[in-house]
């Protein structure tokens, strides 16, 4: 590991002035990710800025009836928290269902918006990889890509985004807060991480010096009736192959809302668009169903390692929603 410095901020205005003023510096909240990345030579900051001390471990009810949250909440702790498990009961699914349970109680949620890939090649430096050497070529696209993309892939990167957490959020809409020394800012969680393009390497909106200091869900009783559903090779501390996150609301059989995302299928949380414009308006079957998967999968870009995760996508769609409309009908 290389050697950095090490400052310890005791407040929001100190860890930004303290990152601004410090080339190649990084924040350190949980560092269940950092940490290992530093031990393997991949991320090399000269300055790494300490955050656990900052005041950001609130889940409090908004006026509105969203919820903000902390950016320092354990994963656990939010899992677990009475608000996320009643009005987003897809929110704490997913949490449970990512890493291992000593790890949910040291990642953060913050840490967890901005966890890397778990591409092998990003962690072999002997490897071509795009997003740890832009410009020197991805193994991937050639090499063993089981667990690689298939939607929003590019010539350059066909990474997987390997957050659980993040799928529920981008299905529920959540606003994610950052502060500089320019101000505060709000990220929308569509905007908040990037499609590789041309530019593998940027993984998502948040620049060098801006500190995620919260997020933000907004009042949405659909997400009472919601679901996360995580298929990988074995039932624990396994990255997803394929997940779904879903809520659906019926009404005398017909889908009046949806909201989809899935995980394991693309370099950010996907929004499935195509298959929510299917859903709503359209009758609560099993062909309605089918048929919002396979306009969702209809752009994907398969390799012959990973052409199965098209159909097992489709598949664990349709259970997914076949199982909300059965306890999500209002008439």
């Amino acid at each position: 590991m290389k050697s950095f410095a090490y400052v310890s901020a005791p407040d929001v205005r100190t860890a930004v002035s303290a990152i601004a003023s410090a080339p190649n510096a990084k924040f350190l909240g949980g560092g269940t990710n950092l940490v290992d990345l530093m031990r393997g030579n991949i991320e090399q900051p000269d300055t790494v800025v300490d955050i656990t001390r900052l005041p950001l471990t609130g889940v409090d009810l908004l006026p509105d009836g969203g919820v903000r949250i902390g950016a320092l909440v354990r994963n656990s702790h939010l899992a677990a928290h009475p608000l996320i498990r009643s009005r987003y009961p897809v929110l704490s699914q997913a949490l449970l269902m990512g890493a291992s349970a000593q790890l949910r109680n040291m990642a953060t949620v913050g840490g967890n918006l901005l966890q890397r890939t778990r591409c092998l090649y990003f962690y072999d430096r002997a490897s071509a990889c795009n997003k740890r050497v832009p410009g020197s070529g991805c193994d991937a696209i050639g090499g063993f890509n089981r667990n690689h993309a298939i939607l929003g892939v590019s010539d350059g990167c066909i990474a997987t985004n390997p957050s659980d957490m993040c799928v529920a959020l981008a299905m529920l809409d959540a606003v994610v807060e950052v502060e500089s020394t320019r101000g505060i800012r709000r990220i929308p969680m569509a905007d908040f991480h990037l499609l590789p393009g041309e530019t593998p390497h940027k993984e998502t909106s948040v620049a060098a010096d801006e500190l995620i200091t919260a997020v933000e869900l907004p009042p949405l009783p659909i997400a009472a009736n919601s679901r996360y559903r995580k298929v990988r090779d074995r039932a624990s501390y396994a990255f997803a192959l394929v997940s779904v996150g879903a809520a659906v609301e019926v009404n005398g059989g017909t889908v009046t809302q949806a909201r989809l995302a899935l995980g394991g299928v693309s370099a950010k949380p996907w929004r499935a668009s195509k298959a929510e414009e299917v859903l709503v308006g359209a009758p609560a079957t099993e062909e309605t169903f089918r048929r919002a998967a396979a306009a969702e999968l209809a752009a994907a870009t398969a390799r012959p390692d990973n052409e199965f995760k098209i159909g097992l996508a489709e598949r664990t769609i349709v259970a997914v929603l076949r199982q909300l409309a059965s306890k999500g009908d209002a008439a």
